[in-house]
């Protein structure tokens, strides 16, 4: 590896005064710093250590690239902000955890975008390394900028800081794109000469090679970008790991110094959900759905806690009960680990998969609190969202929690739902009491009293790539009247209820939703001072409405607009393989209150995922053969 500066003899002294200085510490247990390369990338987390370090596609990035001949990877993550005032007044430039080297002196760096409200730190982690925040502004000997993750299904608010943006997943892309960016630097081609090969690859967006369109031009054309060059594609579809299934399930984990969000080995045991809820951008984003075998996942497991000396493991996916193998998994994991201490947790739990099987099985020793996503009140919204469950399947995961031993129990639900009403905030009241009756009645009355129930409602936003990114997010004005109407409806004394910031959630919609005039936006707010913006105590409302009067946009026309299916959106041109007619066609299902089924259950309900990535709905085929599919599953192949 070729030399970098050594930045700890400037460091060190700084953590003598810093909160949690193990944030800033190198050499945690399991960590690798690669000597045997010419070529550095560093993986950023625009967060701190806490947070990111439990991010599983910063573990796995990090580990593909050190596994590629040539290729080195290092970590870092954005300081706390005191800390980051106290770097600026030293002029310490952002580093590495491994090598506290500076990010500017790297080949490449990739900053994943992990949610909308971390656009900001984006900004500043660019800032705080020394690299000019927009990519017009970088010089031949600047780092390339390269980003990714669940917001860059609608790069286009964070399109001037980047130079190029992994649209998928990114196992064999980023490798590949590190790859040629390596090649082409040591031929002596240009900055500007790479970004044009890059273009050219598979799941790459260089948004500098693309003009933005007005939006009378976008309307007209079908598209809001035009090629500035020819050979350019006009649609980036992204990149799938098709993979997957055959990956082992356990790779190298750090084990941090300090306790971390979600400290706990974290095994991903499958990949995407076609439950088709039409709110959930994962769930479209993330098709076609694969799965890793029973005997991959568990050996994985034993393996990890054999090598990590955790004493938890999660079972990671969007909807890991939906495994075809969950309870033989279970099960056997169960009987490995009997006596041993080790809780295992599946998150994600589906309420009409969660009986007295499933609670058997994932009960354990140790029994922490249950959440369940009820989503909705009623079921005439639940069918809206299609979220497919009833209250009986909520009152039967309820019963068989309760019974093996749980005593805590969060229910989830959104508010702001496209066609909600009152009664439908209302209904939440309603089926948070009676939950709790029945978690009351499924356990001893001297137990009784160790009850908890909590209800937590987000406020809806409309995401980009889901059926539901045509409708508008209700003012934040509104939201507060609702989340009242809904305290003033519990009765229960015993029934918390907690709710999302609005304006928060106003950011995200406008981030969403927003086209590069957002970026304008971002940039101003930062500016002016906002950064951890999903921090409460360090969100400004102020700054991001004033920022709005200079980027000259109309943040509230961005985030409540709804618009007609015909409409052209900012993200027309990144493809996540669902058809726009298939989300205009659930849109429709929507406003008829009709739902549509999981296709791994049934026959292929036409979204077009699997034909436009060349793949297939391995989970349908495994219940197929296994017959425990609820009707003999049809390849997914075609378009309704």
């Amino acid at each position: 590896m070729r030399k970098m500066t050594d930045l700890w003899p400037r460091l060190e002294p700084l953590l003598r005064d810093a909160e949690r200085p193990s944030r800033y510490l190198n050499h945690e247990f399991g960590c690798v710093r690669k000597q045997d390369a010419d070529f550095a990338f560093c993986m950023v987390y625009p967060d701190t250590y806490e947070l990111g370090q439990a991010n599983q596609a910063l573990r796995i990035l990090v580990n593909v690239v050190n596994a590629s001949e040539n290729l080195c990877a290092e970590r870092a993550f954005l300081p706390a902000p005191a800390f980051c005032d106290v770097m600026r007044r030293e002029h310490l430039p952002l580093f590495s955890i491994e090598s506290c080297a500076p990010l500017r002196e790297f080949d490449a760096i990739g900053i994943t975008l992990p949610h909308e409200l971390a656009a900001t730190n984006v900004l500043e982690t660019l800032d705080l390394a020394g690299i000019p925040i927009r990519s017009e502004d970088r010089s031949e000997n600047d780092p390339f900028v390269l980003g990714g993750g669940p917001c860059a299904y609608n790069p286009e608010p964070y399109a001037p800081f980047f130079d190029a943006i992994s649209i998928g997943e990114g196992e064999e892309a980023v490798p590949e794109g590190l790859h040629l960016i390596r090649r082409m630097r040591q031929e002596g081609a240009s900055r500007g000469d790479v970004l044009r090969a890059l273009a050219r690859e598979d799941g790459w967006y260089v948004p500098s090679l693309y003009r933005w369109r007005s939006e009378e031009e976008a309307q007209e054309a079908g598209s809001w970008i035009e090629p500035v060059e020819p050979g350019l594609p006009t649609v980036i579809r992204k990149r799938l790991f098709t993979r997957f299934a055959e990956s082992n399930g356990w790779e190298l984990c750090i084990v941090p110094y300090a306790e971390c969000v979600h400290d706990r080995l974290n095994v991903e045991v499958l990949r995407g959900c076609a439950r088709g809820c039409r709110f959930c951008q994962a769930g479209m984003m993330y098709r076609p759905v694969r799965e890793r075998s029973a005997d991959n996942i568990v050996e994985s497991v034993l393996t990890g806690l054999a090598e990590t000396g955790y004493d938890e493991v999660s079972l990671t996916s969007l909807s890991s009960t939906d495994h075809s193998q969950i309870a033989d998994i279970l099960t056997r994991l169960n009987k490995a680990l009997d006596g041993k201490g080790v809780r295992i947790s599946v998150p994600s739990q589906r309420l009409d998969s969660f009986g007295v099987d499933m609670a058997g099985l994932v009960a354990g020793q140790k029994k922490g609190g249950l959440t369940f996503a009820p989503e909705a009140g009623t079921q005439r919204l639940r069918d809206v969202i299609n979220k497919n469950v009833t209250e009986d399947d909520l009152f039967g995961a309820i019963d068989a929690a309760f019974a093996a031993g749980w005593r805590r129990c969060k229910l989830y639900f959104m508010i702001g739902l496209p066609t909600e009403t009152d009664d439908d905030i209302k209904g939440i009241a309603s089926l948070a009491q009676r939950a709790y009756d029945r978690a009351k009645a499924a356990v001893p009355p001297e137990q009784r009293g160790s009850i908890r129930m909590s209800v937590s409602c987000a406020l809806f936003v409309p995401k980009a790539q889901t059926p539901f990114q045509w409708d508008g997010q209700i003012a934040p004005e509104e939201a507060i009247r609702r989340v009242n109407l809904l305290r003033h409806s519990v009765k229960h004394k015993a029934v918390d209820v907690h709710w999302h910031d609005p304006e928060t959630s106003f950011v995200e919609a406008v981030m969403s939703r927003g086209g590069r005039e957002a970026a304008r936006w971002v940039e101003a707010a930062w500016k002016r001072g906002a950064r951890f913006d999903a921090w409460t105590e360090c969100f400004d409302e102020q700054a991001w409405r004033d920022a709005a009067d200079e980027a000259g946009i109309d943040p509230a026309v961005i985030a409540q607009t709804e618009y007609p299916v015909e409409r052209v959106m900012p993200w027309t041109h990144i493809s996540t393989g669902v058809s726009s007619r298939f989300l205009a066609l659930e849109r429709r299902r929507a406003q008829e209150g009709a739902t549509t089924p999981d296709c791994t259950f049934g026959t292929c309900t036409g979204c077009g995922a699997c034909p436009d990535l060349d793949s297939e709905n391995m989970l349908a085929a495994v219940r197929m053969l296994s017959g425990s599919s609820a009707s003999a599953a049809a390849p997914a192949r075609g378009e309704e």
